[in-house]
């Protein structure tokens, strides 16, 4: 079995994000089969900021230390720390990874496409997973709802060749069923939206973690030293990411 065989539309494959040896050892220990990062982990953990591709070393050791674990690896490489699509597909290929999460961050999608393009011709085996942040930080044009956008989007990362799709940010029911199709459709988990049986039902292949798991570890240490009770919510992403 392959990385890309666990994702099956309607049996969602949980990935729970890691961002160091010992949060991965943990989660394998646990019985999962498929570990990722969270960029925004391992960002902080360095002390350095989330999303400004000032981290591919750092993204680099860690994933360097994540492969001596029995697991399927996946990398979150934020916009591949690099405009070159071939410097892209090297940095890719460098990790020995059996996957990769590359995002637009709204920019211009031609350029994903040419990374993944480039990833693909390189690395063929990688499995690579396109994320569109159309729900995560846009908003809807005056001609095209936030909808039709990602839909235009994630059409041209599929036709670039990637094998799966994520939309952070993404709760809306009707939505995710108008997504879900042409490839395995990656939702992020939100304690506040829906559950893993019903994004099941919706068809979604694939239900990422993201930062919670980190948040939520610095939540426990947060709590220990403020002495407040366990039912206190882990820090925000916002708040998290203030720390670099």
């Amino acid at each position: 079995m392959s990385f890309a065989d666990l994702h099956k539309p309607g049996e969602p494959l949980l990935l729970p994000n890691a961002w160091d040896y010992a949060s991965a050892a943990i989660l394998v220990a646990q019985g999962f089969r498929a570990i990722g990062t969270t960029s925004l982990g391992v960002a902080i953990a360095a002390g350095l900021p989330d999303g400004e591709g000032v981290t591919r070393d750092e993204t680099s050791a860690v994933a360097a230390r994540l492969r001596r674990l029995p697991c399927y690896l996946t990398v979150d490489i934020e916009q591949g720390f690099s405009a070159d699509p071939v410097a892209v597909a090297e940095f890719v290929a460098s990790l020995g990874a059996d996957g990769v999460n590359v995002e637009d961050g709204l920019g211009d999608p031609d350029l994903l496409c040419r990374k993944i393009r480039a990833v693909k011709q390189s690395a063929p085996g990688v499995f690579v997973n396109a994320r569109t942040d159309t729900y995560w930080l846009g908003q809807p044009s005056l001609v095209e709802t936030r909808l039709v956008q990602t839909r235009r989007r994630l059409d041209a990362y599929i036709e670039a060749g990637a094998d799966g799709v994520f939309v952070p940010g993404l709760q809306d029911p009707s939505a995710i069923q108008a997504l879900v199709g042409q490839r395995p459709l990656n939702i992020l988990f939100s304690r506040d939206g829906l559950s893993l049986n019903q994004l099941a039902d919706l068809g979604v292949a694939r239900v990422s973690t993201g930062s919670l798991l980190f948040r939520m570890a610095l939540g426990g240490l947060r709590r220990w030293a403020r002495g407040r009770p366990d039912e206190e919510a882990p820090p925000t992403y916002e708040e998290v990411a203030r720390l670099a």
